[in-house]
C-alpha cells in the first residue's frame, strides 16, 4: 500500500504540473487576445488575469484567476489539487476500495464569455482523480450564442472538433467517436430538448490501463483548445455585432446556466467536497438574461 500511495502522490504532483504550466500558457494567449482586439469595438484599457491564492481547510487548495476586461467579460481559468476523505455517499459512486475513502483530485479548468455575441463561448477542464485507483476526465466544447453559429457544420465548430479529433487520433483512433458521442450526451438540457452548444469531447473515469498514455492524452487535448479557440477568436473578434445580437447572447448565456447548476458533474464534485465557491460557480456568466 505504501508503495501504491507513493506512485499515486507522484503522478499526482506530475499531472499539476502540467495544469499549472497549460494555465500559464493560455493565460498569455488570452492577455494577448485582450492587447489585439479592435478598440473601436472593445473600448479600454486592456485586461489581465488576476489570480488569488485559497486553501481548503479539509486539505489542499489552489489559484483562481480571473480576466475581466474589455473582450473577454468575463474569463475563469483555475488550478486546483484538493485531498481528504470522501463521504461514504461519494465514496461509494467513485471507483477503488469502498473501505479506503481518501482522495486526491487535481485539473485546470476555463470558462471564457467574450463581451462580443459573435465570439462563442469556450469550456475546457482536465483533471487527475485518484483513490486507491487513479483516472482521468474531462473536455472541451465550444458554445456559439447567435443561431447562425449553433451548427455543426459551421466553420467554428469544424476547426474547434478538428483540432479535438487530432488530440485523439494521436493515441486512439476510435476515441474521437466515443469521447465526441459522450460529449453529445453529457451537455444536453434534458428539460429543454436540446443541446448547450456545437459540442467537442467529454470523457470520465478514463483508464486505458496505460497511465503514461492517458496523461498524454490528457496533455493533447489542453493542446488543441490552446491551438484552436485563439484562432477562431481571432477571425470572430473583428465583427461587429448588433443589438439584438447582444440579446440573444444574453438569452442563450441563460442555458449555460440552467446547465451547470442543474446538470454539472464538477459543480457537484466540488460542492459535496468543500471546494473554493469562486471557483466552482465561476462559469456564471457575468450578465444573463430569460425571456
Amino acid at each position: 500500500m505504501a508503495s501504491t500511495n507513493a506512485l499515486l502522490e507522484e503522478r499526482t504532483a506530475r499531472a499539476k504540473s502540467w495544469f499549472e504550466a497549460l494555465r500559464d500558457r493560455l493565460a498569455a494567449a488570452f492577455e494577448v487576445l485582450e492587447d489585439e482586439a479592435p478598440p473601436e469595438l472593445y473600448p479600454g484599457p486592456a485586461g489581465r488575469f488576476e489570480l488569488t491564492p485559497w486553501t481548503r481547510k479539509e486539505g489542499g487548495g489552489g489559484v483562481i484567476g480571473f480576466l475581466r476586461g474589455r473582450f473577454f467579460e468575463k474569463c475563469g481559468l483555475h488550478v486546483t489539487e484538493v485531498h481528504g476523505t470522501l463521504s461514504p455517499e461519494l465514496a461509494a459512486t467513485m471507483p477503488g476500495e469502498g473501505a479506503d475513502r481518501r482522495f486526491v483530485a487535481t485539473g485546470v479548468s476555463l470558462i471564457a464569455h467574450m463581451r462580443s455575441p459573435r465570439v462563442p463561448a469556450v469550456h475546457m477542464n482536465t483533471r487527475y482523480l485518484a483513490t486507491t485507483q487513479g483516472w482521468f476526465g474531462g473536455g472541451a466544447d465550444l458554445t456559439p450564442l447567435i443561431a447562425e453559429q449553433r451548427d455543426e457544420y459551421a466553420p467554428d465548430a469544424v476547426l474547434f472538433h478538428a483540432a479535438l479529433k487530432g488530440a485523439c487520433d494521436a493515441h486512439d483512433p476510435t476515441w474521437y467517436a466515443k469521447f465526441k458521442a459522450e460529449c453529445d450526451n453529457y451537455f444536453f438540457l434534458p428539460h429543454r430538448g436540446e443541446p448547450r452548444g456545437v459540442g467537442g469531447i467529454f470523457y470520465d473515469r478514463h483508464d486505458s490501463g496505460d497511465w503514461e498514455r492517458d496523461f498524454t492524452f490528457t496533455r493533447s487535448v489542453g493542446e488543441a483548445v490552446l491551438e484552436a479557440w485563439p484562432k477562431i477568436a481571432r477571425h470572430r473578434m473583428t465583427e461587429p455585432w448588433t443589438p439584438a445580437e447582444r440579446e440573444e447572447q444574453l438569452v442563450r448565456r441563460g442555458r449555460y446556466v440552467e446547465f451547470n447548476l442543474l446538470y454539472d458533474r464538477g459543480t457537484m464534485f466540488g460542492l459535496k467536497t468543500g471546494g473554493n465557491i469562486e471557483s466552482i460557480l465561476s462559469s456564471m456568466p457575468p450578465l444573463v438574461k430569460w425571456p
